[in-house]
């Protein structure tokens, strides 16, 4: 009785300790609850996210910039500038937070673009990536930007739908996510399926043979629809190729064109 006494005694203690200990859990659930992660809708990893989750990914970025107008022209700042004056002066969003690589003597330049989720009913609304931008400086060809590009895995079959214009090169890729709707700003929105596209911009043009040697200046991870393109962007966007899939590799690359001569003038004796 001796011996059994002390331990009966040394159990209650610890069945009183764990319940103690469950009900400080649940009170903390209740006044510090666990914030709601959201996740990318496709697999590059970024659409989806919120600012504060991409830069717990990313760390704090390297500057912030924001776009005049409808333009490609923008403001940048460093970080702490930003946070400390500018924000205040933009609408939610407006501000791209940049982050700055150097990967095979190129620089790989990343800008984030966010929507704010204005149905919080907050003062500061939660922010979420619409848009990743990715520049090249200098220019690269096709064939190279999935090396310096990890999020980059473009489709190989022939299949995958692709479109081109005279600026630009769109490939959509995997199936459509229901979620995405969320960051997509198209009137009607609800009615179209939504999948992931990459769209990379040449500022010279993509010539009319394309090649793996076409050099891109930007590439765009966004959400577009298909069927958009299919109805309503028959005359921007033309029907193309793959340009990473195995048959296009195997056509030959496209021939040099021709120089001409300058004519050189005859004169009578």
């Amino acid at each position: 009785m001796t011996f059994s006494f002390p331990l009966c005694k040394r159990s209650l203690l610890w069945v009183a300790f764990a319940v103690l200990a469950t009900i400080l859990c649940s009170i903390g659930g209740i006044l510090w609850p666990t914030p709601v992660l959201a996740k990318p809708y496709f697999e590059d990893g970024y659409l989806g996210l919120t600012q504060e989750e991409l830069r717990q990914i990313l760390g704090t970025p390297m500057a912030v910039r924001s776009r005049k107008a409808a333009l490609r022209v923008f403001s940048y700042y460093t970080f702490p500038d930003w946070e400390k004056y500018f924000k205040n002066l933009v609408s939610p969003g407006n501000g791209e937070d940049v982050y700055t690589y150097v990967r095979n003597g190129i620089q790989v330049r990343y800008s984030f673009s966010y929507i704010p989720d204005l149905n919080e009913g907050k003062t500061i609304p939660t922010l979420y990536v619409q848009r990743c931008e990715i520049e090249f400086s200098p220019a690269v060809p096709i064939e190279q930007i999935p090396s310096l590009v990890p999020e980059f895995i473009p489709p190989t079959e022939q299949t995958a739908p692709t479109f081109r214009s005279n600026l630009w090169i769109l490939i959509f890729k995997g199936p459509p996510s229901p979620e995405a709707n969320f960051i997509v700003k198209e009137q009607g929105k609800e009615k179209l399926s939504w999948s992931l596209a990459y769209q990379m911009f040449a500022i010279n043009g993509i010539p009319d043979t394309l090649s793996v040697e076409t050099p891109i200046d930007r590439l765009e991870i966004t959400t577009q629809s298909l069927q958009i393109v299919r109805t309503h962007q028959r005359l921007t966007h033309e029907p193309t190729l793959n340009p990473y899939s195995l048959e296009f590799q195997k056509h030959p690359p496209a021939p040099s064109p021709t120089i001409k001569s300058v004519p050189q003038p005859h004169y009578e004796d």
